[in-house]
C-alpha cells in the first residue's frame, strides 16, 4: 500500500492479508500491544502515547501503552523480544535500550541487536542540564566552579543508569573535569519528583518530560545538549556555547518488533508510523514539547529500512561514549 493510500483511507489497514501466507487472516485482527520499559511521565512514554493514539485509527485496532519499567528498560526489552512475532506486541525503544545498553551492559544484556525488527523512529530530542533553584548557579560556568569547590559533594539524577541523560552527564562531568555522583532513577518522573522538591541538586534529563518544570520554574535549566539552541527553550545556550565546544548528545525514541515479524507487517507497521509522524497536529505537538520530528529520509519521514540504519549507527556512536566517559553501570 503506498503512503498516499494510507493518508486517504486509513481503515483499510485491517482488510489488508497479514503477508504470513495466502489465506492468512488479516491483520491486525485485535488490539496491539506498545510495550514502555519506563514509568509513565517519562518522554519514552509520552512518545509512545502520542504515536498510539494516532495508530489505532490507521490500523483499526486500539493500541495500548503498557508500562514494565526496570532494569534501565532491558525488563520491556527483552519481554518483548521473546514475545510471538506475529505484530502484536511492540516495544517503544529509546536512545538507551535501542543503542547505549548494548555497550554499558555488556555480557549482563538479556538481549542483542539481532533480536529486533526496527519499525521507525518517532522524534528526536536535546537533553537538558538543570539544578534545582537552590543552587547557587544561574550558568553552566558556574556550576562548573561549584562543583569543582565541592568535589564529590553534589549528586545528579538521571532516568536510570544507561539513559542518555546517564550518559550524557557523564560525558559532561569528563570534559568538565567536575566529579558528581550518579544517583539513577526508574524512569524520569521519580527523577523529576525528587528534583523539584530539591533532594535531588542537579539533574539531566529529555526536554519534553521536564520542560514544564523548567518553563514555571520548578527547575532552572543551565544548557542543552544539542549543537543548536533548542526552539522550545530559546534563552538556555547550548553546552558548546557554554565552554566545551564540540560537546553533542541528544536522545531518540521509536518502535520494534520481535526480529521474526513477518516482513509484510513490519512494512505496514511502517507506513503506518512514517504516515501519523507526518500529521501536522503530531508535528506542532512536538515543537510544544521540544522535540525534532523523525528526518530519516530525504523528505523528513522514516522507514523500517532507514531506521534500522541509523539504530546500527548510534550503537557504534554510544559505545564510543561509553569508552571515553569510562561509565557504568550504577
Amino acid at each position: 500500500m503506498r503512503r498516499r493510500s494510507l493518508l486517504a483511507a486509513p481503515l483499510l489497514l485491517p482488510g489488508i492479508a497479514s503477508a504470513q501466507g495466502t489465506g492468512a487472516a488479516p491483520w491486525p485482527a485485535r488490539p496491539i500491544r506498545l510495550v514502555v520499559g519506563f514509568p509513565p511521565a517519562g518522554t519514552t512514554d509520552i512518545a509512545a502515547r502520542l504515536i498510539a493514539e494516532r495508530l489505532a485509527p490507521r490500523l483499526g485496532q486500539p493500541v495500548a501503552v503498557e508500562n514494565r519499567p526496570g532494569a534501565t528498560g532491558n525488563i520491556a526489552a527483552e519481554q518483548v523480544a521473546r514475545a510471538e512475532p506475529d505484530g502484536y506486541t511492540l516495544h517503544a525503544t529509546n536512545v538507551g535500550t535501542g543503542s547505549i545498553n548494548y555497550t554499558l551492559f555488556g555480557a549482563r544484556m538479556p538481549v542483542q541487536p539481532d533480536d529486533f525488527a526496527e519499525i521507525g523512529l518517532l522524534m528526536r530530542v536535546p537533553n537538558v542540564l538543570f539544578v534545582h533553584p537552590s543552587v547557587p548557579a544561574r550558568t553552566l560556568a558556574e556550576f562548573i566552579a561549584l562543583a569543582k569547590a565541592r568535589p564529590g559533594a553534589m549528586n545528579y539524577g538521571s532516568a536510570g543508569s544507561g539513559g542518555s541523560p546517564h550518559l550524557t552527564m557523564e560525558l559532561f562531568r569528563h570534559r568538565a573535569g567536575i566529579a558528581v555522583s550518579h544517583v539513577p532513577f526508574r524512569g524520569a518522573g521519580p527523577m523529576l519528583v525528587e528534583a523539584v522538591a530539591g533532594r535531588l541538586e542537579v539533574g539531566c534529563d529529555n526536554i519534553p518530560s521536564c520542560i514544564g518544570h523548567v518553563r514555571e520554574g520548578r527547575l532552572r535549566a543551565l544548557a542543552v545538549t544539542s549543537t543548536q539552541r533548542s526552539p522550545a527553550l530559546p534563552d538556555i545556550p547550548t553546552v558548546a556555547e557554554s565552554g566545551l565546544p564540540g560537546f553533542e548528545a541528544t536522545s531518540w525514541f521509536g518502535v520494534q518488533a520481535p526480529a521474526r515479524t513477518p516482513r509484510g507487517i513490519v512494512t505496514l507497521l511502517g507506513e503506518a508510523i512514517d504516515a501519523a509522524t507526518r500529521e501536522p497536529s503530531y508535528r506542532a505537538r512536538l515543537a510544544e514539547l521540544g522535540a525534532d520530528p523523525p528526518g530519516l529520509t530525504p523528505d523528513g519521514g522514516t522507514t523500517p529500512e532507514a531506521f534500522t540504519a541509523f539504530v546500527r549507527a548510534e550503537i557504534a556512536k554510544w559505545a564510543e561514549v561509553v569508552r571515553i566517559s569510562g561509565a557504568t553501570v550504577d
